[in-house]
């Protein structure tokens, strides 16, 4: 199947019933035929469900559609997309661990990462993760190297291709965000991602009607490394899936941070559009971008297929389509933002993006409320800056709201 079929037929067939959408199995318990059958399932030895914590029908599709998009063996979901990151990240480090972070993280996993040091993991943080740098800064210690596709909000663009090839010969796991760029834009196992992350809440949805996370195993083979001996037994009962095998017999499992099957069926309908809707979002994306680029009111427009973006030539290696809806730009003073956002209308003023709605942000008050000064200069988020999630709605609509509350300012 090419992408787009994928996002619809993607591991999927028909119940039995010849229903075209994927039931919703409302249900916490799954009843035996015998009490042998049940140990065998909780064993390993059998596959079948127990327990909605642990598996459910519905939550298996998507699972298997997400698994489908990105190429990789095996998903596991979660109730979000930072429980997702944590359940991730914590499968591979433990105390006396180091990873390797990009500083263009969301202020959210950022603060996650950086507070991994209660439990005595190191992160080092890098404004440019390439060749140099992580050969100057991988050891033996070095566990996992971590970065977002597509910074949040920083933009930036993570050459995975050199990464993900530094970390095949060091023998390190590479974990991406890719919320941003969304399996229709790029496939990260393409470029050596070892395991791929979605806050399935953004563009996945794209209604912002449910909250929900995604872990994509690519099946490394790096898990038999001496490097990553917590995963040996893994590896000698499960093989290449001895990531997944792990997390849902540990991380997943205990903190129980389960999808529900109702989240798993507005996932499942909304990554059906996710081709068209993405198509939408980005040519709206560049037409706002370069409106904004030529008001003397705005400095600093940040979108990555703008010729003047310092991630210029990054974009358009891997993102010949549109470098996703997000972009950002300044306005002088964060009084001055403030103003602009109280006189937009359509543009809605909210936490999330990837929404079919277009919606704005001021960060630094927002979801990098909890940054340093010094953290937030490193992610390039400043007192007067806004991020944008532009929409799919008419475009010239969303011009005109800009202009007017750029002309009231």
């Amino acid at each position: 199947m090419k992408l787009s079929t994928k996002f619809i037929h993607g591991n999927y067939d028909l119940e039995s019933t010849g229903a075209t959408n994927v039931p919703i199995y409302m249900s916490n318990a799954y009843a035996h035929k015998s009490p042998e059958e049940l140990e065998n399932i909780f064993k390993g030895k059998l596959p079948g469900y127990v327990y909605s914590r642990l598996s459910n029908p519905t939550v298996l599709a998507f699972e298997r559609r997400m698994a489908s998009v990105e190429e990789g063996l095996a998903t596991t979901s979660a109730s979000s997309g930072m429980a997702a990151i944590y359940m991730a990240i914590k499968n591979v480090v433990n105390s006396g661990d180091e990873i390797i972070a990009s500083t263009g993280l969301y202020g959210g996993t950022y603060n996650l990462i950086s507070n991994l040091k209660d439990i005595g993991v190191k992160t080092i943080f890098l404004d440019e993760i390439n060749k140099e740098t992580l050969e100057q800064n991988i050891t033996d210690k070095t566990k996992l190297v971590y970065g977002e596709t597509i910074g949040n909000p920083k933009l930036d663009i993570l050459d995975i291709e050199t990464i993900g090839g530094v970390c095949k010969e060091k023998g390190v796991v590479f974990m991406v965000d890719s919320t941003i760029s969304t399996p229709y834009l790029i496939n990260p196992i393409k470029y050596g991602a070892d395991i791929i992350i979605h806050s399935t809440s953004k563009y996945i949805n794209g209604t912002s009607s449910a909250i929900g996370g995604i872990i994509v195993d690519c099946g490394s083979e790096k898990y038999k490394n001496d490097r990553y001996k917590i995963f040996h037994q893994y590896v000698r009962k499960y093989g290449r899936i001895a990531f997944t095998a792990k997390l849902r017999s540990t991380e997943a499992r205990d903190i129980g941070a389960a999808m529900s099957p109702f989240t798993a069926f507005l996932s499942l309908t909304g990554i059906e559009t996710l081709s068209l809707r993405m198509e939408k979002h980005c040519e709206n994306a560049m037409k706002v971008a370069e409106y904004l680029e030529k008001n003397n009111k705005i400095t600093g427009v940040n979108y990555p297929n703008l010729k003047s973006s310092k991630y210029y030539d990054l974009a358009t290696k891997y993102y010949q389509n549109g470098a996703s809806g997000i972009l950002t730009f300044r306005l002088g003073s964060k009084e001055i933002a403030y103003k602009f956002l109280r006189k937009l209308k359509l543009i809605l003023y909210l936490t999330n993006m990837g929404d079919c709605k277009t919606s704005i942000i001021h960060p630094s008050s927002t979801i990098c409320v909890r940054n340093t000064e010094e953290e937030k200069k490193k992610m390039s988020v400043y007192d007067d800056l806004v991020r944008l999630s532009v929409g799919i709605e008419d475009v010239d609509d969303i011009l005109e709201d800009i202009d007017r509350a750029l002309k009231a300012i």
